[in-house]
């Protein structure tokens, strides 16, 4: 089941029903398997838990780095970037981000690459580093149709590439 309702036009930010993910978050409780955690995490994201979002997300990470796939590890750290980003960490979700993508990128990973430069653009938009912004979610989208995405995926990166040349174009306009 999808949480995500949409995405807000000015932000790029999830649009959730918040009450069903508090409902869920009571749901999943202290499971401890990684796909939980990982749930926990994203869910306490988009309710603005930062504090609790992190401490869960550096647990997924660690389990990951312990007992999971390299592929889970990726997922993890870019999660854990997310929630960076949110506390407005921007260089140090950038770089998390990075790191990932590389990785992705060198191992063919074609879906895990596209989610880290979607997140990384995200990032940089949060940043009003517009012109990054747009670079990543091209890219994202080139990867995203290489990989077969889905419609839903590809619009959702060329709403966020619009958004990016619209708030481009207002920043050089206000300067």
């Amino acid at each position: 089941m999808s949480y995500i309702q949409g995405y807000d036009p000015d932000t790029l930010r999830e649009i959730v029903d918040l009450h069903q993910c508090r409902q869920r978050l009571e749901e999943i409780g202290a499971q401890r398997s990684l796909p939980a955690l990982l749930e926990r995490v994203w869910l306490l994201k988009v309710l603005g838990e930062l504090d609790e979002a992190l401490t869960v997300a550096d647990d997924a990470v660690r389990q990951a780095r312990m007992a999971g796939t390299r592929r889970d590890l990726l997922r993890a750290r870019i999660l854990h970037a997310t929630i960076l980003q949110h506390r407005g960490s921007f260089a140090a979700a950038v770089a998390e981000i990075t790191t990932c993508a590389e990785e992705a990128d060198g191992q063919g990973w074609t879906s895990i690459a596209a989610f880290a430069c979607q997140h990384r653009g995200k990032v940089h938009f949060d940043a009003e580093d517009f012109d990054a912004a747009r670079a990543d979610f091209k890219r994202a989208l080139f990867l995203r149709q290489e990989s077969d995405a889905t419609d839903g995926q590809l619009q959702s990166l060329l709403a966020a590439i619009d958004t990016t040349e619209r708030r481009r174009a207002e920043a050089s306009i206000a300067v």
